[in-house]
């Protein structure tokens, strides 16, 4: 069994566990991972405007904002973009800063049509400590995987 493989089966067993609504989820290092060797998988990177340009952005993500800054008002686009920018039979794994509105947006998507979808789990910042820190913890930052300030 391939590497990419186990990874998605470990990912099945955990949404099974949790009784998520989709696919899987997955570490950001099994993400990452996948990223770079499964053939047609997207990372969307579903964090604000204000979050990628300042927090930071995963180079090679789709970026669609699940929810609008100020106010964190739903994006009611979100899933026409979704359908513009994403092949609706890929591998499509969600991020956000630490794996809530990913949960949405995968859970959304799955709704909409999209068989194949995962939620990053502790997404780019991670959980946050016991002083209320993230990137810290966890997290696709924590990890160092590939990003770029703005």
């Amino acid at each position: 069994m391939g590497r990419i493989t186990e990874i998605l089966n470990v990912a099945q067993s955990r949404a099974k566990e949790l009784k998520l609504p989709y696919e899987g989820a997955l570490m950001p290092d099994e993400a990452y991972e996948i990223l770079q060797s499964a053939p047609g998988a997207t990372l969307v990177d579903v964090r604000s405007r204000a979050e990628l340009d300042f927090v930071g952005r995963i180079p090679g993500a789709v970026e669609i904002e699940w929810m609008t800054y100020p106010g964190m008002k739903v994006n009611t686009n979100f899933m026409v973009a979704m359908e513009q920018q994403v092949d609706k039979e890929s591998l499509v794994m969600f991020i956000c800063r630490n794996g809530g509105r990913s949960h949405q947006t995968a859970e959304v998507a799955t709704q909409a049509g999209f068989p194949d979808c995962y939620n990053v789990l502790a997404g780019f910042e991670g959980d946050a400590n016991s002083q209320k820190h993230r990137n810290v913890l966890n997290g696709w930052k924590v990890l160092g995987l590939p990003w770029e300030q703005s």
